[in-house]
């Protein structure tokens, strides 16, 4: 069984007559894989994400993860389910309370969801910290006192704090430099393989997703145009608009 799945996801802002900025798309991920949702600016990425997140309902169609529903249900049905699904959102420093120092934003979660002395949670923080690629000495440090790339490898810790099964990842490195984003794409990717994690990986680079993805899907207004393994999609496109997203974007080298 896939670990998500999302069935003829719609969403509509205004009145009947408003054009929906989410139609009828369907997709499944299955576990340890990454569906790259691709698309331009304004095709319906980030909106997905929310309803997937659990964040805003759909105007129409359902989300199930791991066999249990997403959409339609109460905030307190969904907290269970959001210790194993986390965000990473583009921007690293609005997500991020600069108010709080480090080891605090990373143990937020653990004190919300969990129940730790401090020690303990000290020590996940520590953990957490070395899988990202950060030593202790960030730990009592603000937000403001880092780099970008410092700032989102604090925003992935702060994602894995409850051993999540997904991470959606909206436009996690277009904030970014391309070497800074490189570097952050390679965490992602080392992430994945010793964590077994899912990834619903969103952004408007084909190279990017094609480096990242194991499936592809399409998006152009709002409607799922194309979806396929990352070679079908990426090789031998079959719509239009896919051809123009390959042909758009400059090959981006990660390794």
């Amino acid at each position: 069984m896939p670990l998500l799945v999302a069935r003829d996801l719609s969403k509509t802002y205004g009145g009947k007559d408003a054009a929906p900025v989410v139609d009828r798309v369907s997709f499944s991920i299955e576990r340890g894989e990454t569906l790259g949702l691709v698309g331009e600016s304004g095709s319906g990425k980030s909106t997905i994400a929310r309803i997937v997140l659990g964040l805003i309902e759909p105007t129409a169609g359902t989300v199930t993860f791991d066999g249990q529903p997403v959409t339609g249900i109460s905030q307190r049905q969904l907290r269970p389910l959001r210790r194993r699904m986390q965000p990473v959102f583009q921007d690293p420093y609005a997500a991020l309370n600069p108010r709080m120092r480090v080891e605090q934003i990373v143990t937020e979660p653990l004190i919300i969801h969990e129940k730790h002395s401090r020690a303990e949670r000290r020590r996940r923080c520590q953990e957490l910290l070395r899988q990202v690629g950060l030593d202790d000495s960030t730990m009592p440090r603000y937000p403001h006192e880092f780099s970008g790339g410092q700032r989102q490898r604090i925003n992935i810790a702060r994602a894995l704090a409850l051993r999540p099964e997904l991470l959606i990842l909206d436009e996690p490195v277009s904030a970014l430099d391309v070497s800074v984003g490189a570097q952050i794409v390679n965490l992602l990717r080392d992430l994945q393989r010793e964590f077994a994690l899912t990834y619903l990986f969103i952004s408007h680079s084909m190279p990017l997703v094609r480096y990242l993805s194991t499936n592809i899907a399409v998006l152009s207004k709002g409607k799922l145009v194309e979806f396929g393994t990352r070679d079908q999609v990426c090789e031998s496109p079959r719509e239009e608009y896919t051809r123009q997203l390959v042909a758009a974007t400059p090959e981006i080298h990660v390794d």
